[in-house]
């Protein structure tokens, strides 16, 4: 079975073609500047990528189009005619309450993902525009949506509940909804067959960690609780977002310098977390660079966001009455050494010990603690495309 992963933004679409039983990926690319001036990628496995400029993509159903054409391309395709692909599996970023699990795309379903959309504007109208998409140019084949947030559906109303006046849950279901959904869920199960023990013995805690990071806590195979909110905004300090914060902040600096909440929102998200607070780069490898020139601001906007994921590593390990095993994923918790060691450091009270030389890696999965460290740290690569593949598959055979 052939599965094409869809990932559409507002003004770009991710895809990838993967064979779910094998995990073997076929072929991945961009399209890019939907409705301006298209680029696209196109990369067959095992060759070189596929680079093209001013490709004409008015809209989302025009760079789906260009897509499967390169798929079943007479020289750089990898599958003989469109019959091969199976299914389509789209990341649909919110299903609210709505959803707890993957589910096969109906009208019905359509209709829910709709009504999720004021709770994700940026994202859950353009997941639809890609799906519809997708189903005015293959009809009859099964379209399944993998949402970021059904993973988390698990958790007690303990952990997703505000404390706000409750009508504001029940009329209009503001709660902790979490997200990366997909790559938590992924690296846990991997971490299981790591171990060689069943998920339902297990209790884990999950990071992956980048210019956007969540923390998990993961009992039994079930999220329980998670960094991340009501938007993605919550938790840590992230590359451009400035995590948890006292929202009293925010009607003290609206107030001094005159803006509205529109305002005030994009600063949180986009001019805050660790650029706001080293004013040197969202991005860790640039920070560690100036950190090491003598740069003070890019120390602590580093040692902040580590500090921030400790903290919540032994806050769930209290949650769940202890930890087996802590998981490190995405940008950064695959490629910086020194911080998975900066996170770890000072959790020997509760059974961690590193292995400082089997640390020393970079996006390869394996055990990074020590031998006889009761707590075992993970690297873990994440996934999440093969997660929704397998996903689809499951759900349409």
């Amino acid at each position: 079975m052939n599965v094409l992963v869809i990932n559409a933004g507002s003004s770009s679409l991710k895809y990838q073609l993967l064979n779910p039983a094998t995990g073997a990926l076929l072929a991945k690319g961009l399209c890019e500047r939907i409705g301006i001036d298209g680029k696209f990628t196109y990369k067959p496995e095992g060759k070189q990528a596929i680079k093209e400029a001013d490709v004409a993509m008015p809209t989302h159903s025009e760079a789906i189009q260009a897509v499967l054409n390169a798929l079943v391309d007479k020289d750089n395709g990898v599958i003989g005619s469109m019959k091969e692909i199976d299914a389509v599996g789209h990341r649909v970023v919110h299903g609210g309450e709505a959803f707890a699990s993957s589910v096969v795309i109906t009208d019905e379903v359509m209709k829910a993902i709709e009504e999720c959309n004021p709770l994700a504007p940026l994202h859950n109208p353009a997941n639809i525009i890609g799906i519809k998409a997708c189903q005015s140019l293959m009809p009859g084949v099964p379209m399944v949506a993998v949402f970021d947030t059904a993973f988390h559906q698990t958790m007690p109303p303990v952990a997703y509940t505000y404390a706000l006046p409750y009508e504001y849950y029940e009329k209009d279901k503001v709660r902790r909804y979490g997200f990366h959904g997909t790559s938590h869920k992924y690296v846990a199960g991997r971490a299981a067959e790591m171990l060689g023990k069943d998920i339902k013995d297990l209790k884990l805690i999950s990071c992956p960690l980048g210019n956007g990071s969540s923390v998990t806590a993961i009992d039994g195979g079930k999220s329980v609780d998670t960094s991340m909110g009501f938007t993605p905004l919550a938790g840590v300090p992230m590359g451009t977002r400035s995590g948890d914060l006292d929202a009293g902040i925010l009607e003290y600096l609206m107030g001094r310098y005159n803006m509205d909440i529109k305002e005030m929102v994009s600063i949180l998200n986009k001019k805050s977390g660790v650029f706001g607070v080293s004013g040197v780069s969202s991005d860790f490898r640039d920070l560690e660079n100036a950190g090491a020139e003598g740069n003070k601001r890019a120390d602590l906007a580093v040692d902040m966001f580590n500090y921030g994921v400790k903290k919540l590593i032994g806050s769930y390990a209290a949650a769940m009455g202890g930890v087996d095993a802590i998981i490190f994923t995405a940008g950064v918790g695959e490629n910086s050494a020194s911080q998975r060691l900066a996170i770890t450091s000072d959790l020997e009270f509760m059974g961690v010990k590193m292995d400082a030389e089997a640390n020393k890696v970079r996006g390869e999965e394996r055990v990074i603690s020590a031998a006889d460290s009761r707590v075992k740290v993970l690297l873990i690569p994440t996934n999440e495309e093969l997660m929704i593949a397998l996903d689809t598959a499951a759900l349409v055979k």
